[in-house]
């Protein structure tokens, strides 16, 4: 299911070690990388020059630690705006999955400060992974999904299945947060028979995945960051469905500026990386 990804790399945060971690895992191992660099404009030409050597020693530093077979990795090292490159280089190599580090600036700090990621994550309808700069990356055991009744929700379960079927000691666990109930963090007794995860049980029991069930309640953004740090989550995943037209992609998204982007909460304030799986409509 992701069979290429780019890896955003600026020199700085876990982006590389969240790599690694990811690429430790029997069914990611075929899968090609492209990490790439990009340089920003400089003043004189003599700075250019050295930007660009500094970025060419970044990309062969990354391939040095990131240990992968050299016929799957290929490096790239562009001049311009980090953003919009990311999002270029990420169409033409067609990346099913884009890993960046972050920040983790809230909502309006992030568009105020020109957050690189928190723009390719507005303008991009692809998968991404997002690595905060203040945590520790983990080898992938334990993934947690968010489960509604969403498409994204269901194609992030389907990832999380591709990844942890061979992965030994491997644990999915299934969250649902039902966002009606008036009380916060009232856990279901029987958490299996929630219909919204009745057919994540289904498909973990197929690939013979070992799983957790939680139904609960709440504000879901609260709850999901609440639950993923007490069952020490190694990789968080959730449906982000892209709500906007086309044309509508390079403006700010007041759905998440004002805080109502249940995505946009989880990436800022979840103490671990989270995958956010992308829909269009």
């Amino acid at each position: 299911m992701i069979e290429r990804i780019l890896l955003a790399d600026s020199g700085n945060g876990h982006s590389e070690e969240m790599l690694k971690a990811l690429m430790a895992i029997p069914s990611m191992q075929r899968a090609s990388v492209t990490v790439l660099h990009v340089v920003q404009p400089q003043i004189t030409a003599e700075a250019m020059a050295a930007k660009r050597e500094q970025g060419q020693q970044l990309l062969e530093a990354a391939i040095q630690s990131l240990h992968l077979d050299s016929g799957n990795v290929t490096t790239i090292l562009r001049e311009g705006n980090p953003k919009d490159e990311v999002c270029r280089v990420a169409d033409e190599i067609d990346a099913d999955l884009v890993i960046m580090g972050s920040r983790g600036l809230k909502r309006l700090e992030a568009i105020l400060e020109d957050s690189v990621s928190q723009y390719v994550f507005q303008a991009s309808s692809r998968p991404m992974l997002f690595v905060k700069d203040d945590i520790y990356v983990k080898q992938i055991h334990r993934v947690m999904v968010a489960m509604d009744n969403s498409d994204s929700a269901k194609k992030s379960l389907d990832l999380a299945t591709f990844l942890l079927r061979d992965v030994k000691g491997g644990q999915l666990l299934l969250t649902h947060v039902n966002p009606k109930k008036e009380r916060s963090g009232v856990t279901m007794h029987n958490p299996e028979q929630d219909p919204v995860l009745a057919p994540a049980v289904a498909a973990a029991k197929k690939w013979g995945i070992a799983y957790r069930c939680i139904s609960t309640s709440g504000k879901p953004g609260e709850e999901i960051c609440r639950l993923a740090e007490e069952m020490s989550v190694d990789l968080l995943m959730l449906g982000s469905p892209d709500r906007r037209p086309a044309i509508g992609k390079g403006l700010p998204d007041l759905d998440r500026l004002l805080g109502g982007s249940l995505s946009d909460y989880v990436r800022v304030y979840a103490n671990c990386p989270v995958l956010l799986e992308r829909t269009v409509g």
